[in-house]
């Protein structure tokens, strides 16, 4: 029985990289210098919850309309909603509806139209390394 555990470990898979590089490229900036906040989720009954993300990165233009932003994430599921502080005020600015009047993108381009989109729909898998996630289309 200890000769097999022990052939077991030696033959098994190589060790899965704590985490991949992604580069998350962020197109048609309504602002070249206004900041981006990015914020990343990993589970769907956290998503788009207020202080719900796994972690968010806020990033300058600095004169560009498009941005490429690299980050490091543990290997599955994974979803970015972003906004742009366009009259940088330190905050998503929001009509009476609670709906943003600044733009506001997701990973997958998606647009919702009547309600949020949920955490499937936005979701990307990261199984490797060289993954990017173009977001071009904002609301």
């Amino acid at each position: 029985m200890a000769a097999l555990l022990l052939s077991g470990l030696t033959l098994g898979t190589a060790p899965v990289p704590a985490t991949q590089t992604v580069t998350v490229v962020i197109g048609a900036l309504a602002s070249n210098h206004s900041e981006v906040k990015l914020n990343f989720y990993n589970a769907a009954d956290k998503f788009l919850q207020k202080d719900q993300q796994a972690f968010r990165m806020v990033v300058k233009p600095e004169g560009k309309t498009e941005i490429s932003v690299p980050v490091e994430l543990a290997p599955g599921d994974w979803a970015v909603a972003l906004t742009q502080d366009t009259n940088d005020n330190g905050k998503l600015d929001k009509n009476m509806l609670g709906i943003p009047t600044e733009p506001y993108a997701f990973s997958n381009n998606v647009r919702p139209r009547l309600a949020a989109p949920k955490f499937d729909e936005c979701k990307f898998t990261v199984n490797g390394p060289g993954k990017v996630v173009s977001i071009t289309t904002w609301n």
